[in-house]
């Protein structure tokens, strides 16, 4: 496993949530945190049909661009009785002529897996993959999951995304009606941030 050992880190994202969030938990190692956005640097076409694969493509685009190693991730939810979709479409689900309706595409999901006649629970789970680039090209590649279940209706309206429909194990409320700090400590971008951590902070 390769170290980090640099002070500046690039985190592939024009989300400024995302930056924050990951500056925050990269705070104790002293590491300066530059985004995409604040390079200027454009978003490559995310063309593969896996997470890693997508998340490969943006961190060795930042990393090629700035010549600084850069952590992209990549991440969604697969519900059991779509057979894993929407997975690395998750965010397509949701695309409009106006934007992104998460609201549209949660109700979408419910449909197909109604449609389906999936059985309950209906199972689901929340993915994140990171990749931790450098300019040589070398890589290393992290994998988070928090399991769950798709509920109906939907409940709650922190976090984000399909939040308000994710219901984690363990717990008897969904994402979306939980305090962030608390999701943020069980969540599946927690889960592979520890293991990035483990692996190449520490």
């Amino acid at each position: 496993m390769r170290k980090f050992t640099g002070e500046k880190l690039v985190v592939a994202t024009h989300n400024k949530g995302k930056q924050e969030e990951i500056s925050d938990l990269l705070s104790p190692f002293g590491i300066t945190v530059l985004s995409a956005a604040e390079l200027g640097l454009a978003e490559p076409a995310e063309t593969e049909s896996t997470f890693i694969g997508n998340a490969r493509i943006k961190a060795h685009a930042a990393a090629q661009a700035t010549g600084l190693p850069a952590l992209a991730d990549d991440s969604g939810i697969t519900v059991d009785g779509l057979d894993g979709a929407p997975g690395v479409y998750t965010a397509d689900w949701a695309e409009t002529p106006a934007g992104r309706d998460f609201v549209m595409a949660m109700g979408k999901t419910w449909a197909a897996l109604e449609a389906a006649r999936a059985p309950f629970p209906r199972l689901a789970q929340f993915r994140c993959t990171l990749v931790l680039a450098w300019p040589d090209g070398q890589d290393e590649v992290f994998e988070g999951v928090m399991p769950g279940q798709v509920v109906w209706p939907m409940r709650g309206d922190q976090g984000h995304g399909y939040d308000p429909i994710f219901q984690p194990d363990g717990y008897d409320v969904t994402f979306g009606e939980m305090d962030r700090w608390e999701k943020n400590k069980i969540s599946h971008r927690a889960d592979a941030f520890r293991k990035l951590v483990e692996g190449c902070f520490t």
